[in-house]
Order: structure tokens, then C-alpha cells, then sequence
């Protein structure tokens, strides 16, 4: 086997991707103090998706960490470039798939700023939007907790999170006609309304989640192997945090209280009753309690939701906003009223095909 020691000297040694049986046996040989460099990734299967660290490590701890990112850059923002403001919410949704109402409500809260529309946005539409951001904040705090209980060695974390996340994928399902990648959050309102059943089917779920989250959180709150490899590991105090701009569970994990939905209300949101979790553990374990009480705030904004639906419409009232737009022609010259699509669809497929290009 070629050697694979890249450099030695300084008490560092930087190692490549060779066999497991060299790395071990060149750390045997190191002298006390001497740190071991090893990549992991960009390719690995313990990592989530395609991810390079470059870590140093003394026996079993990691002192040291360096991310490569970039791996997975897709090109979205060229991508947008030269498309209308309603094709793009196919792609920012694809940008984080267990986050995609929050994509999709990002976007379309600054497309509707930049044509100035923000007001017209109907009351229907906002609530329906907040209640599936949070439906989306448990289930994606839901993967968050039970990918780690997996990765931690706690299996049945894994099945109990799962299990509470495919309820609600099923609802997602039932209003938006997609488990994921949904582009049902608009420019201008919404894509379409809820079905009939819709409410029913979300005030279902918050009747079965509730038990689901506490059984997890029994499971993994009291354990003591829990504990013991999430207590005082992944620390960031708030300065970190600001230096490296961390916002979210990691940053409240602080002692932060700091919320995008209390600081900067958008959707209506500073009319909901819901606290701001934090924690001063600036830990994993932090961040975990954090996760688990973010969920019991996010039911609490879901009920209030659906006492607020009240009957009307979903999309703004401006054809040059809404879509289908009610156009004579679009900006490629074949048009994009309702009349023109119906037209070409009963002409030839590959109109069709370049109409929607």
C-alpha cells in the first residue's frame, strides 16, 4: 500500500484516506500531544449530504473542525435569473427540503415587497401561511431530533420522530397535492386554497401530535447516555455566535432571545400569543431543549390559525400578480392568459412544451 502521510513535523500529522489500520497506527506511534489531522467526506456515510471536514483529533476528541462547503451549490440564484416570480418558488423550495414552507415564504415576502404589494396580501392567505411554517418547524425539528438520537446510538428516537413527521408529510399532502418541494406558497397569496377537509385534517393532527412529541421527549429528555454526549459538547457562546452569524435554535441556545417572528414580524405574527424559547447552555443539549419546546409553541400557533380562518380568498386581486396571469401577452411574446394555455394545449404537445420551457 503507497503512503499516504501528507505532512509531518510540528506535532501535527495530517492524514489522507487510507486504510483505518494505518490512521490507528500512526496515532499508536505519535507522541502525548501530537494531533491527528483526517479528512471526512466531501463524500462519507455518516455525513448529510455531501460535506468535507477536516478534523483534529486527540484520542476521541475532536478538538478542531474545519467545514468545506459548497458541494451541493446548484446554481439557484442564476437559475431565478431568467425566469418569472412565479417559476421560482419551484427552485427555492428545493434549497432546504425539510424547510420548504420557509423558503417559499421568504421568497414571496420579498418578490411582493419589491412590487409592492405587501398590503394586499389577503388575511385568508397570511394564516395559512404561518400555520404551515409551523406544521414545518415541528416536522423539521422532528428529523433534527430524531436523526441525532439515530447518530447518538438512541434507535428508537429515529422511529418515534419519523412517525410524527409522516402525519403531518400526510397533510402537507392533502392540501398542497405534495409531500415535499410544494410550491404552493406564491407570489401574491397562496396557489390554490385549502381543500374542504382541510382544517379538519390539521386539527386531527394536533390531536395526535401532542402524545407523539412527549413520548419523545420522555425517551431522550432523562437519559443519561442522552445527556452525557450532548452536555458540554458543541459549545458556542453568544459571542461565537455573533462573529459567525448563528441565528436560530443555536443562537437562543445562548440565552438570546432572539426571533425573526418577534423582532421582525412578518405574516402577521405579532398577533399570535407564543413565547421565545431560550436556553444558556450553548450547547447541544441547549439546542435540543430548545427544539422540544419550540414544537409546544408551534401547536399553540396552529390552533390559534384555525380559529382565525375565516372564508375568503387566497391570492392577491391584481392579474399582473396573480397567476395565471391575466395577460394579453407574457415577456416571450406567447402570452400566459388562461385562454392562450387552453389554447395551445389543444393545439400541439410541443407548444405546450415551450410554453411552460
Amino acid at each position: 500500500m503507497s503512503e499516504h502521510i501528507i505532512d509531518e513535523g510540528d506535532g501535527v500529522i495530517v492524514l489522507g484516506g487510507q486504510d483505518w489500520d494505518e490512521i490507528v497506527a500512526a496515532a499508536r506511534q505519535g507522541e502525548a500531544g501530537e494531533r491527528i489531522v483526517v479528512n471526512m467526506g466531501p463524500q462519507h456515510p455518516s455525513t448529510h449530504g455531501v460535506l468535507r471536514l477536516i478534523l483534529e483529533i486527540e484520542g476521541e476528541t475532536v478538538t478542531q473542525a474545519r467545514c468545506g462547503i459548497g458541494y451541493l451549490h446548484t446554481g439557484i440564484e442564476k437559475n431565478l435569473e431568467y425566469r418569472t416570480w412565479t417559476q421560482g418558488v419551484t427552485f427555492v423550495s428545493r434549497m432546504d427540503y425539510l424547510s420548504p414552507f420557509f423558503n417559499e415564504t421568504a421568497y414571496c415576502l420579498g418578490v411582493e415587497k419589491l412590487l409592492g404589494v405587501t398590503d394586499q396580501i389577503p388575511e385568508r392567505a397570511n394564516v395559512i401561511r404561518v400555520m404551515l411554517m409551523e406544521l414545518n418547524r415541528i416536522s423539521s425539528h422532528l428529523v433534527a431530533l430524531a436523526t441525532g438520537g439515530m447518530e447518538l446510538g438512541a434507535m428508537s428516537a429515529m422511529f418515534f420522530g419519523f412517525l410524527g413527521r409522516e402525519d403531518i408529510l400526510k397533510v402537507y399532502e392533502a392540501i398542497t397535492g405534495l409531500r415535499m418541494n410544494h410550491a404552493y406558497i406564491r407570489p401574491g397569496g397562496l396557489a390554490a386554497d385549502l381543500p374542504d377537509d382541510g382544517p379538519e385534517q390539521v386539527a386531527a393532527l394536533l390531536r395526535t401530535l401532542p402524545g407523539q412529541l412527549r413520548e419523545l421527549e420522555d425517551l431522550l429528555r432523562g437519559n443519561a447516555i442522552w445527556q452525557a454526549r450532548n452536555k458540554g459538547i458543541g459549545y458556542l457562546n453568544l459571542t461565537g455566535c455573533m462573529a459567525l452569524g448563528v441565528t436560530g435554535p443555536v443562537l437562543r441556545a445562548t440565552g438570546l432571545p432572539h426571533d425573526l417572528r418577534k423582532a421582525q414580524p412578518y405574516c402577521g405574527y405579532d398577533t399570535y400569543d407564543f413565547d421565545v424559547i431560550t436556553d444558556d447552555g450553548c450547547d447541544a443539549y441547549g439546542r435540543y431543549l430548545i427544539r422540544v419546546e419550540e414544537m409546544k409553541e408551534s401547536l399553540k400557533i396552529v390552533e390559534q390559525c384555525l380559529a382565525r380562518l375565516e372564508p375568503g380568498p387566497v391570492m392577491i386581486t391584481d392579474k399582473k400578480v396573480a397567476w395565471p396571469a391575466d395577460l394579453a401577452l407574457g415577456p416571450d411574446g406567447l402570452g400566459n392568459s388562461p385562454e392562450h394555455v387552453a389554447k395551445i394545449m389543444g393545439r400541439s404537445m410541443e407548444d405546450l412544451i415551450h410554453h411552460f420551457k
